[in-house]
């Protein structure tokens, strides 16, 4: 079950806080990511569009979301159950959508028409799109929306370089209003706050202030008789349209005198520009929070101004990068600012008052290539084509480090066995190793001659680091503890493609184009102990995680399974048909012909061996069963119709008798800045950016947990889970096993019996139940009288309710009597127990972490506090000396009176 996207955290559209101000909504290509600022949490909502989204639509009440995307497809979605209520289709991409401020209605702009829709109701009606009034006005396209606070208008923005204000309701004094007065589009436009005074941002960084003659209350509502009019002449015009438009309202920009007396009118109080150099003139995007008057506007040049109006203020100015800043968006309380850059898909949010960062993340700027998990499955470290080497933490979903040494596209990386240092291989001829400690690059191993290294191995005691070269076919053997290089070893006739050492045994086996899998024996002086001749290139090589099998891809699309003790192949699986390669938009040749040159160029077992994972140029990750050699289930890694390779056929309406619509680049290029020197360019042209990335699968590998497995994908980083929701799976289930028997078990103390039952009808409620009954004295016997069968299950159990339960100490109690009492019987069978010794030891540490800064942090405040309270003793004595001093002197010299009177 997909469970969450990693390493993009910012594409392109509009970012939106939620209601409470603590968390971030931020579109990524076609999904959409939930950042918990409150709680340094990441989510993906488990849904996508067909295209990359635009814009998002957030309700006032935070549990509704529109999402709209480039075709202008939209979906109704609900945030509270995070699933798609609804969908809807707009014919026509949408420039911005937004509620009103009661949530009754919402405002899309496509074209040049503004269309107000009725909302869903708290009854959310099955159509939960139903239009109410079509707006005309603008002769270009519109740009930007806002509401006045009692939702009675909203403004509208152009292209054409005017303002629209427009009733919601046919008011008498105020049906729609133009306003001039800039020389660029229009970026934004926002009301004052229970005003209809309003401000105007345009793209050559000039604020219009407009002050209108008629407050909110002044509005004054249409006669009922006109209006009932209109609705018969709109329903009539409805029936000859094949989409509905509603009520119709179309504006005028030189309206007569006649038809402005005794009309709302706007008188333009100020302007003012952000910038007087040439240079920062692009203005990009712009928020307002009405209650503090605080507006941010962002540039082409990555600076942003906080402004304080009307007066027009400066309260700030600072560049975070030298991107554009795409989106802006403020929260409820008007302290936290968050900025979204497309071009690096940066997404910050500063805290403007206190000038630091609430959050910092930034994906690969090119697409990752490589992946690894850290052994207890808490981090990912991914390498990118950028350069880059990020870590990642699995609970949280953020990047918390990021090396930048490399000086080119890094190509593969690997954790060593103790999970605190992370090696990276690079086309810059380096292999680096990082402490994940101190957080620097420790080591650096090279080669006699530049080589760029393609792939990496390190053996499981962490002593043994090598890489394969592209260029000059061997592989280098460095030792960690040195760095020196220990040995060169040559026999491959073709580039290296891939290295795997055996996790129980210090042999090397390495894969190459010369269409050979060697074995390399690291103890016995480097010798080739064994060469495995394939039929084709050799693309990848994996070993299971007991050591006693080799899987191998080669670019014939085979999957190849071998004994490698005595060189004997033991099954092999056709995975071409599989991967189901989808047709490029500028492809000659139908998606069946090139899905016979295609094959898997990533594997990984899974944590206990039996399955194996395998991806490549597709969209499918496919997981095979090794043992019977079948495929047990495709996952489709995205829907997304923004990349390339996605259609198993070309779209008709594109092909013409010239040939393919693709060719010809549409886009002006105005909203990246880029202008299109003639008609007809090819959209492959690189140096003008405008073409489509393809979709392809560069990395899978398993969590050594068993509970999940990521995918480095042209999308992100993706990560499967296994699905936590309401399943029956009963195991050994007898008639006599019912929750009933279980509860009147418990009440006779038969513990043991309780917890066995409950473990056969398998559900987690019940098991946590019984589990939490047993007082803790008589843990100890109960562990001890427990079957081996159910010892795992339950140090299963108890892995996953560390995660969520908050009983801490009893959960350590059950988990160290059980490892303590069948230590030595576990061992046995320590291969297929790995994945759920390291799930235990996983939620263990992570809490470990947790208490340990809490701790940290309790005994800074007592120190800190026995401080002031010292300081303070120290004055309070030092008060009380000088009081008794002062007193003492008053008596001497009472003394000295009486002695002078006598």
């Amino acid at each position: 079950q997909f469970s969450g996207l990693l390493g993009t955290v910012y594409r392109r559209g509009n970012l939106s806080f939620t209601r409470d101000g603590n968390s971030l909504l931020s579109p990524v290509g076609n999904r959409v990511s939930l950042f918990d600022l409150k709680n340094n949490k990441c989510e993906t909502l488990p849904l996508a569009t067909r295209l990359n989204i635009v814009c998002v639509g957030l309700s006032p009440d935070g549990s509704l979301a529109i999402l709209i995307d480039e075709e202008g497809a939209a979906l109704l979605v609900s945030l509270i159950g995070k699933c798609v209520i609804h969908q809807f289709y707009f014919h026509k991409p949408v420039h911005s959508v937004k509620f009103s401020p009661d949530g009754k209605k919402f405002v899309v702009t496509k074209d040049n028409l503004a269309y107000l829709y009725h909302a869903p109701g708290k009854k959310r009606e099955f159509n939960a799109f139903v239009l109410d009034k079509t707006y005309y006005g603008p002769y270009d396209e519109t740009t930007c929306i806002d509401w006045t606070d009692d939702s009675k208008c909203f403004a509208v923005g152009s292209k054409d370089m005017s303002t629209w204000v427009f009733g919601a309701e046919r008011w008498a004094n105020l049906i729609y209003y133009s306003l001039g007065g800039h020389k660029d589009v229009i970026v934004a436009c926002f009301f004052e706050e229970n005003s209809l005074d309003l401000y105007t941002i345009s793209q050559d960084a000039a604020l219009c202030v407009w002050q209108c003659d008629t407050e909110l209350d002044g509005l004054k509502p249409m006669p009922p008789k006109d209006a009932a009019k209109e609705e018969n002449a709109g329903e009539n015009e409805e029936e000859l349209l094949e989409e509905p438009k509603g009520e119709e309202i179309h504006g005028k920009a030189n309206p007569s005198e006649q038809e402005t007396r005794n009309k709302v009118k706007y008188s333009r109080v100020a302007k003012y520009f952000f910038n007087k150099e040439g240079d920062f003139n692009n203005l990009t995007s712009a928020a307002y929070h009405k209650k503090t008057h605080l507006l941010v506007t962002g540039f082409a040049s990555g600076i942003f101004h906080l402004h304080e109006l009307p007066d027009f203020n400066l309260i700030h100015s600072l560049s975070i990068s030298d991107q554009r800043i795409a989106s802006i968006a403020i929260n409820c309380t008007g302290d936290w600012i968050a900025f979204g850059c497309s071009g690096f898909g940066q997404l910050l949010v500063w805290e403007w008052q206190s000038e630091s960062y609430v959050l910092k993340q930034q994906g690969h700027f090119n697409s990752m290539v490589s992946l690894a998990y850290s052994p207890d499955g808490q981090y990912i470290v991914t390498g990118g084509e950028d350069g880059k080497v990020k870590v990642w933490n699995t609970s949280s979903s953020f990047c918390f480090v990021t090396f930048t040494e490399h000086t080119s596209g890094v190509t593969a990386v690997t954790f060593t066995s103790t999970g605190y240092v992370v090696l990276s291989a690079s086309l810059d001829g380096t292999v680096r190793a990082f402490d994940l400690h101190r957080y620097r690059n420790f080591r650096t191993f090279t080669s006699p001659r530049p080589s760029q290294f393609s792939c990496l191995a390190v053996d499981s005691s962490g002593e043994i680091v090598s890489a394969g070269s592209q260029d000059s076919f061997e592989i280098f053997i460095w030792s960690m503890q040195s760095g020196r290089l220990l040995d060169v070893l040559a026999g491959h006739e073709g580039p290296i493609s891939s290295l795997s050492f055996n996790p129980m045994k210090c042999v090397l086996a390495s894969a190459s184009w010369d269409k050979t899998v060697k074995l390399w024996d690291m103890l016995d002086s480097w010798r080739t102990k064994e060469t495995l001749i394939m039929n084709s290139d050799v693309l990848v090589v994996a070993f299971r995680p007991d050591g006693k099998e080799l899987a191998v891809a080669a670019l014939s699309g085979q999957i190849t399974f071998w004994d490698h003790e005595n060189a004997v192949q033991t099954g092999s699986i056709e995975g071409r048909h599989d991967l189901q390669m989808g047709r490029k938009e500028l492809d000659k040749i139908t998606a069946k012909q090139a899905a016979k040159g295609k094959s898997f160029t990533t594997l990984c077992y899974s944590a206990d061996g039996q399955s194996i994972l395998a991806g490549g140029l597709s969209k499918f990750v496919c997981i095979y069963n090794v043992k019977e050699q079948i495929l047990m289930k495709k996952f489709e890694i995205s829907c997304n119709h923004s990349l390339d390779a996605m259609e198993e056929y070309l779209d008709r309406r594109k092909m013409t008798e010239f040939g393919s619509l693709a060719l010809i680049d549409e886009g002006g290029g105005g909203d990246d800045g880029v202008a299109i020197p003639l008609p007809g360019v090819k959209r492959g042209d690189m140096s003008y950016r405008h073409f489509k990335p393809e979709i392809r699968v560069t990395c899978v590998r398993f969590s050594p947990t068993g509970r999940s497995w990521a995918a480095t994908t042209t999308e992100g980083l993706l990560i499967y889970s296994l699905d936590s929701g309401l399943i029956f799976d009963p195991f050994e289930l007898d008639i006599d096993v019912t929750p009933s028997n279980i509860h009147k078990t418990l009440r006779q103390k038969e513990y043991t019996m309780a917890i066995i039952m409950a473990f056969k009808l398998n559900e987690k409620k019940l098991i946590q139940e019984v589990i939490e009954a047993v007082p803790s004295s008589e843990v100890d016997v109960v562990c001890s009288s427990l079957p081996d069968l159910y010892v795992e299950k339950l140090l299963e159990f108890l892995a996953s309710a560390f995660e969520t339960s908050c009983h801490l100490e009893f959960y350590l109690i059950w988990a160290h009597k059980l490892l303590m009492l069948h230590g030595q019987k576990l061992k046995t069978r320590s291969v297929k127990l790995l994945p759920v010794i390291q799930f235990l030891q996983k939620s263990i540490q992570r809490h470990f972490e947790d208490v340990s800064k809490l701790c940290e942090w309790n005994i800074y405040n007592i120190k800190y506090v026995l401080a002031i309270s010292q300081q303070r003793g120290m004055k309070r004595l030092a008060e009380e000396a000088s009081v008794d001093e002062e007193a003492s002197v008053d008596e001497e010299e009472l003394d000295s009176d009486s002695d002078y009177l006598m």
